[in-house]
């Protein structure tokens, strides 16, 4: 049976796009059955409403804490049949921090997608930070997600070159690349059951060894990403 899933965007909502893509093609048995947004007019929403997904958008300004927003959130995607040991809550640009009562309600089933090599540059500009400090490989991480930010243990990361004074537009997009291929495949581990956490360490189940592909990607992903999951370029 696919894994029920529910996805949290405040923004574009590209990274859903990947995922619902994948799942389309066959290489994640999973359902997305909700959307839902702090932010009625994300277009992460109308992403899922083309496709006939249910969503719920509220502002979270209009609820008396953090903790009364997240409560209502739990509410709305417990009635799609998420919760404990019940489906999985992805984060895909959504720009708030999740209250520890929220967690708890889905133990070690919140993933998050990064744009940096964690643990450097947390935060919401993780791909701008790596560009203004000159590093010489950025990329991106998915991580389940515990409730410092930008900390729990990471899933798959994936580096790319990056070049002195390309600026953070430049670099950024090329990260968001490959945002669209390891979010997906590390979703199509969790729905498959092969992911466990060991202290800070994710365990693959029959994961292979990291591979950077063939000479005409330049990319390095580890663990390594499958056939379904490689980049186009």
């Amino acid at each position: 049976m696919p894994m029920p899933l529910a996805v949290l965007v405040s923004g574009g909502g590209s990274n859903l796009q990947s995922i619902l893509d994948k799942i389309d093609a066959g290489s994640i048995d999973a359902e997305v059955r909700v959307v839902v947004s702090n932010k009625a007019d994300a277009y992460g929403l109308e992403r899922a409403r083309k496709r006939g997904i249910p969503t719920w958008s509220r502002p979270h300004t209009e609820f008396s804490s953090r903790q009364a927003f997240d409560a209502e959130m739990v509410r709305v995607i417990g009635e799609h049949g998420i919760r404990a040991g019940a489906g999985a809550v992805l984060l895909a640009g959504f720009m708030r921090m999740l209250t520890p009562e929220f967690l708890r309600a889905f133990p070690e089933a919140v993933l998050n997608i990064h744009p940096a090599l964690l643990p450097s540059f947390p935060g919401t500009h993780g791909a701008a930070d790596a560009a203004a400090y000159g590093v010489r490989l950025a990329g991106c991480s998915v991580h389940f997600v515990d409730e410092i930010m930008d900390h729990g243990p990471v899933v798959i990361q994936a580096a790319v070159p990056a070049q002195p004074g390309e600026g953070a537009q430049a670099l950024a997009a090329r990260i968001l690349a490959l945002e669209h291929c390891i979010y997906p495949q590390a979703v199509a581990w969790l729905a498959a059951g092969r992911l466990k956490i060991e202290g800070r360490h994710v365990m693959v189940r029959r994961s292979h060894p990291a591979s950077c592909g063939n000479a005409d990607l330049p990319y390095l992903a580890s663990p390594a990403l499958e056939p379904g999951f490689l980049p186009t370029v």
